[in-house]
């Protein structure tokens, strides 16, 4: 079978597992994220496939490898952001228990911590909007320029443009 390759931008390039989850993980990187610095990127295959432990630790961030990492992680340094990020194809979104379990093992990080649940498509993405966690941000692949974000600053109203 054909693996995905992943362009990080660091010029490193990465081969995926086939299927749809690597497809998803390729668009985090590549499209979501591009100017970010990838971290740590699993795949189906090759659970822990890229994972550059200096950064995280100069993040403040030690784990071991039985420590639940989520699908992609990201530094946005213009930001000093970590994005957590979890790829669903099959399985569940950042839900209240994974944010919990993402806060703690992250406990330590120096750079403010975003979660963000991405999906291939809405279709996938409605399947799951009951279970995505208030405080946490929402890509879709197939709508890349956009974002939802779950706990806006107006509880209702508009924008001023």
């Amino acid at each position: 079978m054909n693996k995905v390759p992943l362009q990080l931008a660091e010029g490193r390039e990465l081969y995926l597992s086939p299927g749809g989850h690597s497809l998803l993980i390729r668009a985090i990187v590549e499209e979501f994220a591009p100017a970010g610095r990838a971290i740590y990127v699993g795949d189906t295959g090759e659970k822990w496939a890229y994972f550059d432990s200096d950064a995280l630790q100069q993040l403040g961030v030690t784990v071991s490898e039985h420590g639940k990492m989520p699908d992609v992680v990201i530094y946005h340094s213009a930001k000093n952001w970590l994005l957590l990020i979890e790829a669903v194809t099959s399985h569940g979104p950042v839900d209240a228990k994974r944010r919990d379990e993402l806060e703690r093992l992250f406990r330590d990080s120096r750079a403010g911590l975003v979660f963000v649940t991405a999906f291939l498509n809405r279709k996938d993405m409605t399947k799951y909007t009951s279970e995505i966690s208030w405080a946490t941000e929402v890509w879709v692949a197939e709508s890349p320029t956009h974002l939802i974000h779950f706990n806006g600053e107006r509880f209702l109203g508009p924008y001023a443009e």
